[in-house]
């Protein structure tokens, strides 16, 4: 049986012993043995009664940078005790999961640097049933180092794209890889992907056998103002090990930053709108959603979906931070519809996130409040409205430690949300339908970063993107 770890009943903190992790130092957590169930020789056909012989019931673990040290730690859910410790390479990373949530990202774009920690919880399909394992987290002696500057990092249908921006100063230039969990954990050593002879700083969609990836043209040729962005969307597919460049998309999409996908479209902000590309066998038709006067000169930079989601949300804001504007897009109309919920004058963003299912869209304020929103249809048009608040602090925000901020991930296999709050050194588990703090993990450090990890529900999942800085 799960456990949920109400707030009434946490009584202890969790232990402020040291763990570290490389190798060298000891620890004083017992191993858990990977779960394995013997074969008994008999066709369980699709698991049946056997199913539970071969799943965990778990609520995940969480990884969560340190803000004070150069170290991710990792939590079981379920008894809030901290697995393990791990010192990281570099001093500048930023954390993200793996397509299938069994391993934290860990990106440093300065180092040019990815690398990864095994969460201990996963799943595998046997045919006949579906087998989960649990152990204790790891840390992976996979690394991906030859690119330059991992920027954006996307996942969608088990797949994560890493796009390298390249850097002009010491003339290296922009790439892709496309890897998978079975990559980590198999350590492939050559991951196929795009090269370009240019930097930018663009992103790629990974779809089934697609990957639709921007494209930086000449800049006397592109439309862009900052000739740094990319402009043109090219569709490449994957056959014999390698993606190859078969269609370009006609239209153009100034300045692009931002991109998402839901069951039918892959949407990319522009300057002058949102473009979206919509598949038709092997083929993508593009067309441009024009920014609504809401929008003003402000870019959509940032766009959000899910496989679940008829809409996608876009971000619009300046370049340099300020106020921002939310809106919704209708793909299958074409239209774009400024949210009547905004954000409150004093409040930023600094987290947007769709809920496990897609029913809910996740806003986290400078404030300390988690926004949740969720989409109503009246007279054939779909609004997004608020359903409630939840204030996720009881501290005073302008003492917020200084480059730190609140941070937020959401679970895959239920309706929570955990918001990580540095300055009252815990994180909260927020019940998203509920609209209340259920839980609370005690820190002893400041987070900077968390993740979610575990074994996600059969379901339609979020697509996250992370952005690297």
């Amino acid at each position: 049986m799960t456990k949920l770890f109400k707030l009434k009943l946490i009584a202890l903190a969790i232990s402020s012993t040291l763990i570290t992790a490389c190798g060298d130092a000891e620890t004083n957590i017992v191993e858990k043995d990977p779960i394995e169930v013997p074969d008994d020789g008999h066709d369980h056909g699709d698991g049946g009664d056997h199913g539970d012989e071969y799943t965990i019931d778990s609520l995940g673990r969480l990884a969560i940078l340190a803000g004070d040290s150069n170290e991710a730690n990792f939590f079981d859910l379920d008894d809030n005790e901290l697995l393990d410790t791990f010192t990281l390479t570099n001093d500048s990373n930023t954390l993200s999961s793996s397509p299938d949530f069994r391993y934290a990202v860990i990106a440093s774009r300065a180092q040019d640097y990815l690398g990864f920690i095994d969460g201990g919880l996963w799943r595998e399909d046997h045919g006949a049933h579906l087998h989960d394992y649990e152990q204790s987290p790891e840390f992976s002696s996979y690394e991906l180092t030859s690119g330059s500057r991992p920027t954006h990092l996307v996942k969608h249908d088990d797949k994560l794209a890493v796009f390298y921006d390249g850097d002009a100063a010491s003339g290296t230039t922009a790439s892709v890889e496309v890897l998978t969990d079975n990559d980590i954990t198999n350590a492939t050593a050559t991951l196929p992907g795009i090269s370009y002879d240019i930097n930018m700083h663009g992103v790629a969609e990974p779809r089934g056998e697609h990957l639709l990836a921007t494209i930086r043209r000449d800049d006397a040729e592109s439309t862009s103002n900052a000739k740094v962005l990319p402009d043109q969307v090219g569709v490449y597919h994957f056959h014999d090990g390698e993606y190859e460049l078969e269609q370009t998309l006609e239209l153009t999409c100034p300045d692009l930053h931002g991109a998402a996908q839901n069951h039918d479209y892959v949407a990319f902000g522009c300057s002058d709108g949102v473009l979206l590309a919509h598949q038709h066998d092997d083929e993508y038709h593009a067309e441009k959603v024009i920014n609504i006067d809401a929008v003003g000169d402000l870019r959509i930079g940032s766009i959000y979906g899910h496989e679940g989601s008829e809409t996608f949300i876009g971000v619009a804001s300046g370049h340099g931070g300020g106020p921002a504007v939310i809106v919704s897009i209708n793909p299958a109309k074409a239209e774009m519809e400024e949210f009547e919920w905004q954000l409150a004058d004093g409040a930023s963003a600094v987290s947007y996130s769709f809920s496990a299912n897609g029913e809910h869209f996740l806003v986290l304020d400078s404030l300390g409040f988690l926004n949740v929103l969720e989409a109503h249809a009246h007279d054939d048009h779909i609004h997004w409205e608020l359903a409630g608040q939840v204030d996720i602090t009881q501290e005073d925000v302008t003492t917020m430690p200084e480059g730190m901020k609140f941070s937020m991930t959401v679970a895959q296999n239920g309706q929570f949300a955990y918001v990580a709050d540095p300055i009252a050194q815990h994180v909260v588990q927020v019940h998203l339908e509920d609209l209340e703090i259920e839980g609370e993990l005690e820190l002893t450090f400041p987070p900077a970063a968390i993740t979610w990890l575990g074994i996600a529900q059969e379901e339609e999942e979020e697509e996250e993107h992370d952005h690297v800085h």
